[in-house]
């Protein structure tokens, strides 16, 4: 077996190594960390939780200790898809570069300009950033990335996913031809392997695992719920009570709004839970990260956003709350647990509505997924959500009040011919014993045709009436145009003598 020692790192590097626990490279670390200390461009391919990051970190702190920065001309430039991402690759150049003096400079969004300049004034050995920021750092003239030597583009697949590949074909044009690139993905899907050409000068392919495959590590189930939501939160938290061996776990949802609400189920059900999105500012994502990594917090409800960039070494289970859209995402989502060779748990839900994903995933995998046993939801009505009644003023509540007032018209009918009984003569007033028996259908018929014949007659009647007002203003405007005809135009007889000469 390999041990670090045997790498071509320098001394102060593998002292850092050691002193971090770790004696023994993981296979991507071991094959790759030779290629990039001899200068070349490497495209890696190896499931999250690996060890890739460390891979490319070690040989560039090596690297760096010679030469120097300049004032706003990084030496080095890595790229993350998220902030979160961004900021683990900082803390591993903090850990592995504790015995140098380099300047690490993190350009991510939700944190100041002002502060991000200084460091670029300072010069920065290592610039890691996601691409929006750093194209509107350079736009301002504030960044020169003429002196970077080695490109690093990390989690490609997911640039891919999140829209990034035009910003970064943008850096790539700004950045030296000559530059040492590598590439890492955890999957390769054509789109990344055309790209990996585009950026790429004659690589070294290192694949230390199929692409698109989960940990042997990491034990995967599935779990049948009903299709509606409270039905899947309520199957959720039989089997978060069901899991004796949780020590903390991340609940990834598909969609934004859904880990407000799961959250907010959860912690009204007694659960340690916090949550994680692209939307929250940066500080609450920092909070609540180091919340979980401290143990503050045991469950953590996430969006994709967290699949990619969390760095905990010991999630003891992944539950998906949603199947994943993109297949490659469970794969990604599943490397949160089960790092480092250690076991980890993977749980997803799933229902008749969600099938032809999980066949996506189940193919993309090449596994076919159990069904765990001896779980099941309690019943609606038992769950105590709010969520299972519907809304007040919903679909359903319009619905019935439209019917009620369906059922409502014939006693409205009914009260109309009372009323218009009680304007009739007392003659024709009927007995008050018989006042009370129900009118046979036909005879609320003719009532009502009555009642229709009588509202006619007073509609005719006053349509007459605004005849006559209308009859009356048009006999008015006739006198007044005949009083305009009779006023003389122009001299009228009076003509005066001068106009009558030579006549």
């Amino acid at each position: 077996m390999v041990t670090f020692a045997e790498l071509p790192l320098s001394p102060k590097v593998i002292k850092a190594v050691e002193d971090a626990g770790y004696t023994e490279p993981t296979p991507i670390q071991e094959q790759a960390i030779p290629h990039v200390m001899a200068g070349k461009d490497v495209l890696g391919i190896a499931q999250t939780g690996t060890g890739k990051t460390a891979s490319f970190v070690l040989p560039m702190i090596t690297k760096l200790e010679r030469g120097r920065a300049r004032a706003r001309m990084p030496r080095t430039l890595i790229l993350e898809p998220t902030r979160e991402l961004a900021a683990q690759v900082d803390e591993n150049f903090q850990k592995y570069g504790k015995h140098h003096k380099l300047q690490v400079a993190l350009l991510i969004g939700g944190v100041s300009f002002d502060d991000q300049d200084r460091k670029l004034e300072r010069g920065a050995d290592v610039l890691i950033a996601t691409p929006g920021r750093l194209l509107d750092h350079s736009e301002r003239g504030k960044l020169l990335l003429n002196g970077v030597d080695i490109l690093v583009i990390d989690e490609a697949d997911r640039m891919l996913d999140m829209g990034f590949i035009p910003d970064i074909e943008r850096i790539a044009g700004l950045i030296p031809f000559t530059r040492q690139t590598l590439f890492f993905s955890a999957t390769m899907p054509p789109e990344i392997a055309r790209l990996a050409d585009q950026f790429l000068s004659a690589p070294v392919r290192i694949e230390v695992a199929r692409a698109s495959s989960t940990a042997a590590t990491v034990e995967q189930k599935l779990l049948k719920t009903g299709s509606k939501d409270f039905e899947k939160r309520a199957a959720l938290r039989e089997l978060l009570k069901a899991q004796d061996d949780i020590k903390n776990g991340i609940i990834f949802c598909n969609r934004k709004r859904d880990v407000a609400t799961l959250f907010r189920s959860l912690d009204k059900h007694g659960f340690s839970v916090g949550a994680l999105h692209g939307d929250m500012d940066q500080y609450s994502r920092t909070q609540t990260l180091e919340g979980f990594r401290k143990n503050q917090i045991q469950l953590l409800v996430a969006s994709d956003v967290a699949a990619r960039g969390l760095d905990i070494p010991d999630v003891s289970h992944v539950f998906n709350f949603d199947v994943p859209i993109h297949a490659e995402d469970y794969v990604h989502r599943i490397g949160r647990t089960g790092r480092a060779g250690r076991s980890g748990k993977a749980f997803t839900l799933v229902d008749r509505t969600v099938m032809k994903y999980l066949e996506s995933v189940e193919k993309l995998i090449d596994k076919k997924l159990d069904y765990v046993e001896g779980i099941a939801a309690p019943e609606a009505e038992d769950t105590g959500e709010d969520e299972a009644r519907p809304a007040r003023g919903g679909r359903r509540d319009r619905r019935s009040r439209r019917d009620k007032g369906r059922d409502d018209a014939p006693k409205r009918a009914e009260k109309a011919d009372e009323d218009t009984s009680a304007d009739t003569s007392s003659s024709n007033k009927p007995d008050s014993s018989k006042s009370d028996a129900p009118k046979s259908e036909s005879a609320e018929a003719d009532d009502r045709h009555e009642g229709k014949d009588r509202s006619r007659e007073s509609k005719q009647a006053v349509r007459a009436a605004n005849d006559d007002q209308a009859g009356g203003g048009r006999d008015r405007k006739k006198k007044r145009d005949r009083k305009q005809d009779d006023t003389p135009v122009g001299f009228g007889d009076d003509i005066p003598a001068f106009m009558m000469i030579g006549r």
